[in-house]
This record gives structure tokens, sequence and C-alpha cells, in this order.
């Protein structure tokens, strides 16, 4: 019997293949000609694995792991080898857990309990055993079980945070990834075999190890090791507060939640940012010359309402601030710089009127009389609307925006009066103990409920821009992290099951035939984990307010 073939169109090309090829197979005729390892593929604007097979005529764009998917892929793929590896060194009975805790650089930190001491020995025998692993092309096998299966599988191999994880999926199977016997679950796809993960390194660090893995800017390079000391130890400040509260993974949020309400949780997490906002402006009052507090952090950390609860802090400390958001200085629409994609770029420092900015500070503080803009984001221009300001001899200027740390945009501004404050959303949650929920996720489904609601834009919108976001932060914020006098973390522990009420809408609003479909799906994907949290109780005055609305700021 003649063996059926299917149109598939590549790069514009249509080429015959036979029916039920796998697309590993059909990638191996263009290795040569991509940029980088082609490690998924898109078919028919669907996400799938190189092992899954050839089925009808169709269209299909290849994932490297220059692309973000393709580096996360790669990312999640390492830290299957790494997990295998530590059980085949250390051995299961020596084993008892290994936790990803959150990014260190072009890193993940992980932590290791059980019979092994962790030393630079051991480190070493792991990294040979990884490569040996990568250089071996094992396959990376995956088999769909259903999930009470699951459960028991989790239980057996002590996985117990995946077990908690799973009394709480609604969905009737579950996909396992394994190599060789060790067999593990991930959120996400992976690779389609061992030998695509030839990068990788790993440090000892922090009572810890990091395992540092390539940029998707330069896929084939370990990038060196250079961890931000301060932006780590808030992000450890924030893994001891979870364990304070006994809630480090979804599945802890999720019983919580169901077993106890979630009313004292959210109180005690309230109260825990509010301690250290105060200690923040202890320390703002206690220096004595400072006139420019500079708070700044990426998108969506929640600036504005912390500028704002500082100012009431320091209020309480006998001083007398006045908060100024620099998005008020954004340039007329039609003035704002294009990145490489032709996109308005509004995190360059040129989305800013630089100058005029520091002209009305300085201004106010030599005393004068000053009127201030507002950026109308619906209209895309600035406005006056009798706003005046004018400083006494006790007051402070708090003032927010991405750029706060960056000295060329205070230019004019005396360096001995200014205190700089960097704030992120530095999710302190996992999903599960080898899963780890990044931090742009946290951020960007925050962006995509405040702007709904806020500059009337969809989620298809948001999450189109939102790479050239991240791209402005990394170019912008991030550099200057560690110059900040004092960081704080806005990320609250119960707000993606509150979010998950706001956003869930707006990305099922997302058209199938949408590129942004793909990235809507995954966060749909993952909003299913979670129990969902109501707003009510949610404090008018919250960071999350800034968000869902209701707040008592005018933010």
């Amino acid at each position: 019997m003649e063996q059926r073939t299917v149109k598939v169109t590549i790069n514009g090309e249509a080429k015959e293949y036979p029916c039920e090829i796998t697309y590993g197979e059909i990638v191996k005729d263009y290795e040569n000609t991509a940029e980088a390892p082609i490690i998924l593929v898109m078919v028919n604007g669907k996400l799938r694995e190189l092992h899954k097979h050839l089925k009808a005529d169709c269209t299909i764009q290849f994932i490297t792991t220059r692309d973000a998917i393709g580096n996360q892929t790669y990312k999640r793929s390492a830290c299957l080898i790494l997990l295998k590896a530590i059980y085949d060194v250390a051995g299961q009975d020596n084993t008892d857990k290994v936790v990803i805790h959150y990014s260190v650089g072009h890193g993940y930190y992980f932590t290791m309990k059980g019979g092994t001491a962790l030393t630079q020995e051991f480190i070493d025998r792991v990294k040979e055993r990884m490569h040996e692993i990568a250089d071996a092309n094992l396959p990376i096998m995956k088999r769909s079980v259903n999930t009470d299966e699951a459960i028991a599988l989790f239980h057996k191999h002590h996985m117990y945070d995946k077990e908690r994880l799973f009394n709480y999926r609604r969905v009737s199977r579950v996909n396992l990834y394994s190599i060789e016997s060790f067999e593990d679950y991930f959120y996400g796809f992976m690779a389609n075999h061992t030998g695509y993960i030839k990068y990788f390194d790993l440090f000892l660090y922090e009572g810890g190890f990091v395992l540092q893995l390539p940029d998707m800017t330069e896929p084939d390079k370990v990038p060196e090791f250079k961890p931000r000391e301060k932006i780590f130890h808030v992000q450890k400040e924030s893994q001891e507060w979870s364990d304070k509260l006994e809630i480090s993974t979804v599945g802890d949020l999720n019983d919580k939640i169901t077993r106890e309400g979630i009313q004292d949780i959210l109180l005690i997490q309230e109260a825990m940012q509010e301690a250290r906002i105060s200690e923040i402006a202890s320390q703002i009052a206690k220096a004595g010359n400072k006139k420019i507090v500079m708070i700044a952090g990426p998108s969506s950390s929640g600036k504005t309402t912390f500028s704002h609860r500082l100012s009431i802090q320091l209020s309480a400390h006998g001083m007398k601030p006045h908060p100024i958001a620099v998005d008020n200085y954004f340039v007329d629409r039609e003035k704002t710089p294009r990145d490489e994609n032709g996109k308005f770029d509004f995190e360059c420092l040129e989305a800013i009127d630089v100058e005029g900015f520091n002209k009305d500070m300085l201004a106010l503080l030599d005393g004068k009389r000053v009127e201030l803009p507002v950026f109308n984001f619906k209209t895309g221009l600035r406005e006056y609307r009798g706003d005046f300001l004018q400083l006494a001899q006790d007051d402070i200027l708090v003032i927010e925006g991405i750029h706060g740390l960056n000295d060329k945009l205070s230019y004019a501004l005396p360096k001995e009066s200014k205190f700089k404050i960097y704030i992120s959303a530095l999710t302190q949650l996992n999903i599960d103990e080898h899963n780890r929920i990044p931090t742009t996720d946290g951020r960007l489904i925050r962006r995509i409920v405040r702007d709904a609601r806020t500059r009337g834009s969809s989620a298809k919108d948001t999450i189109a821009m939102w790479p050239s976001v991240r791209r402005g932060e990394e170019r912008n914020i991030f550099p200057y992290q560690e110059e900040a006098d004092a960081m704080f973390n806005s990320a609250l522990i119960y707000e993606l099951a509150c979010l998950k009420v706001y956003a869930e809408p707006l990305l099922f609003g997302i058209d199938k035939n949408e590129p942004e479909y793909v990235e809507a799906k995954r966060l749909l994907k993952f909003f299913d984990y979670f129990v969902p949290v109501p707003s009510e109780a949610v404090p008018y005055n919250s960071i999350l307010r800034e968000f869902i609305g209701g707040s008592c700021f005018n933010v």
C-alpha cells in the first residue's frame, strides 16, 4: 500500500512528507540553516514537541533556543537533567528534596536536603554526570497518566508538593517526562533529547547552588556568574516569610484557602509589607539630608502604591512627602521612540521628557511654585490640570518611575540628597519543588489586569508589547538594581489566586488565530493550579489594589 503524504509549508516553501513522520525528522533537513538549534515547532499556530507526529497538511514555524519559548524549554530540560544527575550521584536514599527557588543572574538557585553534603566535590560530580547524560543524546520521554495515578506516583517518590498540587487539578490526565528511569512532572514542554543541553555550569552559592544557563541572545554560551547580592538577599528574605507562613507552593496556598480561609494570610502578608515600608521610612529619616526619594523598578511592580504608602510612613516620621510619578513626564505619544520592531518603546529613557522633569524638580527644590503635568494614557498626551506644588523647608519629593536609579534621569539633582529604592514583584511562591513561577509571569498578569482597567488595553495588546517591555527592563532597570539604598519586594503570596478572577476572562478573549494565543493559553493553564480568592477582603491600601482597582490612593 502506498504511504500517504501530506503537504508541509516551511519558510513559504511547500514540501511533501510521509504522514506520521515526526517533526524531529522534518527538522533534520533544516538544522544547518537555522540560526540556533530548533527545539520546538509551531504547527498551524500551535506549539508542538519534536517527538509528535505529522498528521495533516500544515504550516510549520521553527522555535529555536534564540526564541523566548525555546530558551525556556532549554532551561526546563536542563533542570530535568540536573535532577536526574543529582539522584544518580547521591542516590535516592540520600536525597530527601531538591528545590528550585528563584533566578540568580542567568541561573536558578537550588537547595538540597538529605544525607549528602553539598560540597564542591559533589557539585563537580553532578556536573560531570550532567555532561554524560547530555553527550549520550538520551531521549526525553513523555507519557500521559490519569491524575490519580500521578498523585500515587508522586507520593511514592516523596514528591509531596506535587501530590498536594494535583489534588486541586480538575484535568483528568497528567503529562510526565522521564530520562531513563528518572521521571518527573514539569510545567511546559521539553526538548526531544538530552543532546540539546550542551551549555551549563554549576556554582556553590549561599548554602545552595546555582545552575547557570545561556541567555536567549547567546544560546551557545554560558554567561559569567555575577550574582546580584542585594536582590538575592531580598528574595531569600521573602522565601523565609513564606516558610513562616508555611506556604512555599501553590498546593500549600490552596490548602490554606480551602481549610482555613484567606483572611489571616492576607492580613499577615500586608502587615509584613507595611513593617518593611516603615523600616525604609525610618532609614530615610535617620539619614537627615535626603530631599529626594527615587523609587524604581520594572513594569507592574506597584511603584505608585508603594510611593503613597512610603509617603504615609515618612509623614509618621515627621516629614512632609510629595509623591511624583515620572510617567507623567512621558513625551506625547507621537514623539515616543520606536524599538527595533517599529513599536513604541515606552521603556527607554528617551520616552521621558528628561529636561522638563529636571527643570521642574530643580524649581521645586528652589522653593518655586510649579504646575505638574498629568499624562493621559488613553489620548497619549501630557496635560496640565492646575496641579500646583510648592515645597516648604521639611518637605521631601517621592519620585517613582522605571528609571529612578539611573542618574541620567535626575542628572541635575544633587546626588547627596537622593535616597534610592528598588522595588520589584519577586514571586516567592513555587508551583511545586521543581517548577518555579517566574517573576515576569506575575508582573505580566498584573499588567494585563491593570491595563484593561485603566488604559483600555486588551490582554492581546499587553502580551504583544511585553517582549519590548522586557527588553527595556534588561537595558534600563536591572543594570542599576545594586545601586539602591534599599529594596522592597511587592509580591503578595496570595495575589495570583486573586488575580485569576480578573485575568481569566481577559485571556479567554484572545482569539485562537492570534499570535498572542499561545501565551494566553499558557497562562490559562497556569491559573488552573490555583483555587480562586475573592478580592473583597483585600485592604484598600494594598499594592494589589493598584491592579484590580478600588485603591484608596489615586493610582
